[in-house]
Formats: structure tokens, C-alpha cells, sequence
């Protein structure tokens, strides 16, 4: 005859019932980052507008917004700051604590003509937060491959000049420096503050 030992039995029933109202209870797993365990960012060494070596490394602990532009390009990449910089600035007004954690940066694919005081100000004309990088050809060249951003020198323009044909993709990465999402600065810099609200913690 087999016997049950009646207080366990109660403990084991009391300890399940536990776990399936926490289950129910609990918060929601947090959602995955659609740029999770993407290869893409990693560290690079280039120069800020005063002239000091910057690398990736350096901005660890803060989320990152990485955008590769240049300063000579006619609508896209102003267009792109400027709705990052709103965005940023909607959180800061929403959540200052948020937009503390972020640090935005632009790195350009033009060294020829991107000096550390053109990117500067360049960066400064969207808004003081901005960090311009530049750097020579070769560091250029390697911190977008790292990036898996894509640009290439165009055509003459009629009266001087030329343009650069690139990716205009704005990363956000995460304090560890892992790639968490992309930002829809095509919906506007509303859309960019969602954005962020949405994934820095």
C-alpha cells in the first residue's frame, strides 16, 4: 500500500500554483533587438574635431548612435542629423534621464574634404550632443567596413566638386556596443524619440 506523505503533497500543489501565477503575473519577457547578434560596429580609431584620437571603447557604458554622412552632401545627411537631433531632443524633453545615456556620433566617409574642424562643425550646426569623427582614407575606409556601411567617391559635378554615394543607415548600439536597432529618421524625428524610448533602459 502506497502511502502519501500529506504535508508534501500540499507543499508540492502550493509550489506549482506559485510558479503558474507568476507566470501569469510576471512582467513580459523583454523583446529581442532586431539587430541582435548582428555583426556589425566594433572599434575603430579616429579624430574628433579638436584634433584627439577617438576610439570605440571609448564611449562604453553609453548607448551610441552611429551615422556615416558627409558634411558637402546636398539633403540626405542633413536631413538624417537634423531628425536625429529632434529626436534626441524629444527625449531629452521626455525623459532626460534616457537621453543622458546617449551619445550621438558622425563619422564621415569625405576625409578628403571632412577636417576636424569641418565635421565639427558640421556636427555642432545639429546640435552641441553631436560627436564628429574624421580620419585618414585608410581609417575611414576601415571603420565602414567594420560598420557594413557602403560608400563610393561619385562623378565630377558641372562647376567643381563631387558627391559620395553611401548607405545612410542610422545604428543605435547599446552600452556594451552590441547593435540593437536601426532608427526611422524617414518617419521623422517623433518617430526617432519612439525609437529610443523604445529600447534604452
Amino acid at each position: 500500500m502506497n502511502r502519501i506523505n500529506k504535508p508534501s503533497a500540499v507543499r508540492s500543489v502550493a509550489f506549482a500554483l506559485a510558479l503558474v501565477l507568476a507566470g501569469c503575473n510576471g512582467a513580459a519577457p523583454k523583446e529581442e533587438p532586431p539587430l541582435a547578434g548582428a555583426a556589425i560596429g566594433g572599434d575603430f580609431t579616429l579624430t574628433n574635431s579638436e584634433g584627439a584620437p577617438v576610439r570605440w571603447g571609448d564611449f562604453a557604458g553609453k548607448y551610441r548612435i552611429v551615422y556615416f554622412g558627409y558634411t558637402f552632401c546636398p539633403d540626405i545627411c542633413p536631413t538624417d542629423m537634423q531628425r536625429v537631433a529632434q529626436g534626441l531632443k524629444e527625449l531629452k524633453a521626455s525623459d532626460p534621464d534616457k537621453a543622458g545615456k546617449i551619445v550621438p556620433i558622425f563619422i564621415t566617409v569625405d576625409p578628403e574634404r571632412d577636417t576636424q574642424a569641418v565635421v565639427g562643425e558640421f556636427a555642432a550646426a545639429f546640435s552641441p550632443d553631436i560627436v564628429g569623427l574624421t580620419g585618414t582614407p585608410e581609417q575611414i575606409a576601415a571603420a565602414a567596413k567594420t560598420f557594413k556601411v557602403f560608400y563610393q567617391k561619385g562623378e565630377a559635378q558641372p562647376g567643381g566638386g563631387y558627391l559620395v554615394d553611401h548607405s545612410n543607415v542610422v545604428y543605435l548600439f547599446g552600452p556594451d556596443g552590441a547593435p540593437i536597432a536601426t532608427l526611422p529618421t524617414d518617419k521623422g524625428g517623433k518617430a526617432v524619440a519612439a525609437e529610443l524610448a523604445r529600447w534604452v533602459s
